[in-house]
């Protein structure tokens, strides 16, 4: 039988922590470790560690803030898996995770997979609204979890993958600490032609951030490391139109109260087409939850994860134009 090395950094979330652990006892396919590693917390995971010690098979590291990627990197250098498995601290497994994965790499290996994400019922109406925002066609939550993302192949997401053993010795894991870090191992795993695939049934219940200015920091991030990561890889064109979506969605908002001084018929037919699009996720959410609070809630949802990425990808944007006529007013001189 395969055996698994889950991998979990966790930084100041022992509450969350137990949740994902009290899953993970559950699990039906039972041949795999739990490898924590608590990354310069303060307040740190041990109680919550020594709980589940006599249930499941752990190893509890604590080191120097060294950030999530390195930290999971850590994680594989002391796993004794055939495989490792990724998680943030903030998943609930169901109790078919790890059967429907070794499943699916018994009948057709992937060298690296990916699986999606969904709100628990058990969830907050804000965790469900914020859930919806981050895989609503409506938003670009959108393209995670599909088979093929923007740039025409999937890429996993460190919330919820997996990778083999051969990959990790073969690429050296995440080059970066944060902040698309697990995009940035996609990339080279695609270009050492590995086999990368998604597994729909091996889903994950994902909490996210529990309230709404955390959020628009977190997708404030993801904005912003499209362009760090067109910078690692500046002969890919990692930057496709779909990422422009959102700041374009941003200036498109910005714009209404000026055309109300500027000309009337555009101000109309933007309060129009603004109100059709709110008035559609309103529905959608509606249809999907089936609940009125939640809808409401995931309008909100939307426009902060619209926002958030939006103004990021314009910050970098603003901040590459600068560079670059830094660069071309010395080079003339």
């Amino acid at each position: 039988m395969r055996f698994y090395s889950i991998i979990i950094p966790v930084y100041n979330r022992p509450d969350e922590l137990a949740e994902l652990l009290d899953s993970l006892t559950k699990q039906h396919y039972r041949q795999f470790e739990v490898i924590i590693i608590e990354d310069g917390s303060v307040n740190t995971s041990a109680e919550v560690v020594q709980r589940y010690e006599s249930l499941l098979d752990i190893h509890y590291l604590v080191v120097e803030n060294m950030g999530q990627g390195f930290a999971r990197n850590l994680g594989f250098s002391k796993a004794r898996g055939d495989y490792f498995i990724v998680f943030d601290s903030d998943t609930i497994l169901p109790t078919h995770y790890l059967e429907s994965v070794d499943k699916r790499l018994g009948y057709g290996f992937l060298d690296a997979y990916g699986g999606p994400d969904r709100a628990d019922e058990q969830f907050s109406s804000l965790q469900k609204a914020i859930s919806y925002a981050m895989t609503s066609f409506f938003t670009t939550g959108g393209i995670r979890g599909k088979t093929k993302n923007a740039g025409g192949t999937f890429q996993p997401r460190s919330f919820n993958m997996g990778i083999s053993r051969r990959v990790f010795l073969e690429t050296g894991g995440f080059a970066k600490r944060d902040m698309g870090e697990d995009i940035e191992l996609g990339i080279r795993m695609q270009q050492y032609n590995y086999r990368i695939g998604l597994i729909p049934e091996a889903y994950v219940y994902h909490k996210r951030r529990g309230n709404f200015l955390d959020f628009w920091k977190q997708v404030h991030s993801f904005g912003r490391t499209r362009f760090f990561l067109d910078d690692m890889h500046p002969r890919l064109g990692l930057i496709k139109p779909v990422h422009a979506f959102p700041a374009l969605f941003v200036l498109f908002c910005v714009l209404i109260p000026v055309w109300y001084y500027l000309f009337m018929p555009f101000f109309w037919l933007s309060v129009a087409l603004l109100a059709i699009f709110t008035g559609t996720i309103l529905v959608d959410s509606l249809v999907k939850n089936k609940s009125l609070l939640i809808a409401l809630l995931s309008v909100g949802a939307s426009f902060v994860q619209l926002f958030g990425y939006g103004t990021g990808f314009l910050r970098e944007a603003v901040a590459r134009i600068k560079r670059f006529k830094a660069f071309t007013s010395g080079s003339s001189k």
